[in-house]
């Protein structure tokens, strides 16, 4: 009786251990464990997204330049395809075959990705055309859902580069965004598109749909209670003249090169060019996007895909001229009134040789106002140097690392930071640079080795953006607002407060008025001569910045009207030889655009002369040997940020 009582009482614990574990199982699974419940869920509920409009993005004057135009997916949902699926109207309609049908509707029904009861994608970027067909037959195919997602189109092609493009979001971006982007989203990709995403991209909105067992769609979810509503991404409103912007582009037809104009007072970006250029619908997502994306791409020549005002280094000749006399004069090595010699040459003499490096015949400078409107080699040589050694022959390093900070605040040698991605530094050399140039050598580096830095050539680069802030800086007389290309967004949007912040520079105001004075005279009877306006009162100086690649680079930089300007500018052409043959009739005619709004009838043979020109072709080593600084070689690598670059005489001849 007591061993029978003992089995009974074991089989009792047994039943209730298995009990516990039961229950404790059936809680983990419906409690603790959410797989299988967001799985049945999902086989009576359908989350459906909605995608938010994307901002759209006008000029300064609320001239579009960017919408949203539909294009169509479709979604599928295995498990509520008929048997008798006509297959073959499908394919017509959708323009595929029926191999690339079965390979888009069969999945691995083990990956977790996947299932039967929910919807996947099955075909993306339909075109308007051929949905419209599709959607005729849509009765006939249960199972499929369309879906319309926006696609970017330049409402004229221009700007490409700064507007920029989106692009498929990438997996490793979907698993960062914390839900944000999902498979098949789009995502700005480079210029405004890319630097204000999250801005323009608006937020997804959703809508639950209660279905059967079958997966057939009934009705909405406790009535809509649960959905959201898509919200419309940002308007945004750039800073740039659409009409000035396709005008610079005109004007930069078949050569290569860019063109920064900005708004002194402001620092807004006016025109941004890059050329080569392209069409920004090229690159909207459409069936022939990735071939069009190849053709530019390997277009090795001309790289039409790289933003040069923002990205290509160039030593930018005899246009840093006026900022070694602004530091010359604030840092007491000079005076505005200063005169200095040249005979066609600068010469200085060693104990063993005499040197000369080259300059070309003109009126003695007699002042800093003649220097810069003869474009005088020997005078900025002279200053360079005297900045140079401003603490002794024997201490080069302190002199150069002095001009260095000082030009840091003219925003040289950094990123300005203006709101657009891949903005290149350029390349200001120090002390640490040359001690590691001229490391093998016995005796110290001197003045003489690197004065050409003083008339922009040598290791000197800027960036074009660079080169129209320095012509801001000086049309404000000593500060810069940080260039910028958006000026407002719909809804309203707080800027960033650095756009609205002065950024002054260590050089005192009265030492800009000579300077300003001689750039006044490039052009009214200096190297600019073919470029002035009357009654526009242009302020600039011309450079020719020396190529040992190739014919030598045309460059501009400049401001209108002299006093209370309304623009700054500068000009960058590739192998197009003189300053003043090129690069300052592209800056004039932009300025007398922008000021006046048109060109005056007798400057129309110039916009002709310039519209045509072409410089696409090689480019041709110069046969003509040039008088200046013999290059300093540079075998190796440098350790700091120096990438290859192209090392030039030093000559500035127009």
């Amino acid at each position: 009786m007591n061993s029978d009582l003992f089995r009974y009482r074991i089989v009792q614990i047994i039943f209730f251990i298995g009990a516990v574990i039961l229950v404790l199982k059936a809680a983990q699974l419906q409690i603790f464990d959410s797989t299988y419940k967001d799985k049945a869920e999902r086989m009576v509920l359908r989350k459906v997204e909605q995608l938010p409009a994307r901002g759209l993005i006008y000029d300064r004057y609320n001239n579009l330049m960017v919408y949203n135009e539909p294009i169509y997916e479709l979604e599928v949902i295995y498990n509520e395809l008929p048997e008798n699926l006509d297959t073959t109207l499908l394919c017509s309609l959708l323009g595929i075959r029926p191999a690339e049908f079965e390979k888009r509707i069969e999945k691995d029904w083990k990956d977790i990705r996947f299932s039967k009861f929910t919807p996947f994608q099955f075909m993306t970027k339909i075109d308007q055309e051929k949905f419209l067909k599709f959607e005729e037959f849509l009765w006939k195919f249960p199972g499929f859902y369309p879906r319309v997602r926006s696609i970017r189109t330049a409402a004229v092609p221009s700007a490409a580069h700064l507007l920029g493009y989106i692009s498929e979001v990438s997996q490793n971006v979907i698993d960062d965004s914390l839900g944000i982007y999902g498979m098949g989203d789009y995502i700005g990709n480079s210029g405004l598109e890319g630097s204000y995403e999250s801005v323009l991209r608006g937020e997804k909105g959703y809508k639950y749909i209660l279905r059967d067992k079958l997966g057939k769609s009934l009705d909405s979810y406790k009535e809509g209670a649960l959905d959201k509503d898509a919200v419309a991404g940002h308007d945004l409103i750039t800073t740039i003249d659409l009409e000035l912007q396709q005008y610079a582009e005109t004007l930069l037809k078949n050569k290569r090169g860019a063109v920064v104009a900005i708004e002194p007072s402001t620092g807004e970006i006016l025109a941004l060019v890059s050329a080569p250029y392209f069409d920004p619908n090229e690159l909207s997502i459409r069936e022939n996007r990735g071939e069009a994306f190849l053709k530019l791409l390997n277009d090795t020549i001309n790289r039409p895909l790289i933003n040069r005002a923002l990205i290509a280094r160039y030593p930018p000749g005899s246009i840093f001229k006026p900022i070694i006399g602004l530091l010359a004069m604030q840092l007491g090595v000079t005076d505005e009134n200063r005169s200095i010699y040249c005979g066609g040459a600068y010469v200085y003499r060693t104990k063993y040789n005499v040197f000369r490096f080259g300059c070309h015949r003109h009126p003695t400078a007699t002042n800093m106002s003649i220097a810069l409107q003869h474009s005088c080699n020997s005078y900025f040589f002279e200053l360079t140097r005297n900045l140079i050694e401003m603490y002794g022959y024997s201490s080069p390093g302190r002199g150069l690392d002095t001009m260095s900070s000082y030009l840091a605040d003219f925003g040289l040698g950094k990123h300005l930071d203006i709101g657009l991605a891949n903005e290149n530094k350029g390349f200001v050399p120090d002390s640490r640079y040359y001690d590691w140039v001229y490391r093998n050598q016995r005796a110290a580096w001197r003045s003489t080795y690197i004065m050409s830095i003083g008339i922009g050539q040598g290791e000197m680069e800027l960036t074009t953006l660079q080169m129209a802030n320095l012509a801001a800086i000086i049309a404000n007389r000593g500060y810069y607002f940080t260039p910028h290309a958006v000026k407002k967004f719909v809804p309203a949007l707080k800027l960033d407060k650095r756009f609205t912040t002065k950024n002054y520079v260590r050089v005192n105001k009265k030492h800009f008025f000579s300077v300003v004075d001689g750039m006044e005279r490039v052009i009214t009877s200096g190297t600019a001569r073919s470029s002035y306006v009357p009654d526009l009162h242009i302020c600039g100086k011309t450079g020719t910045s020396q190529n040992v690649h190739g014919d030598d680079h045309s460059v501009f930089f400049g401001f209108a009207p002299r006093n209370n300007p309304k623009i700054a500018i500068a000009v960058y052409v590739e192998n197009a030889g003189w300053g003043g043959q090129v690069a300052a009739p592209i800056g004039s005619l932009i300025m007398e655009k922008y000021v006046n709004r048109e060109i005056k009838p007798y400057r129309k043979v110039l916009e002709e002369v310039i519209i045509k020109k072409s410089f696409l072709g090689p480019k041709h080593k110069s046969k003509k040997p040039k008088p200046g600084i013999k290059p300093i070689p540079i075998e190796e690598e440098s350790p700091h940020d120096h990438s290859e670059h192209e090392v030039v005489n030093d000559n500035e001849n127009n």
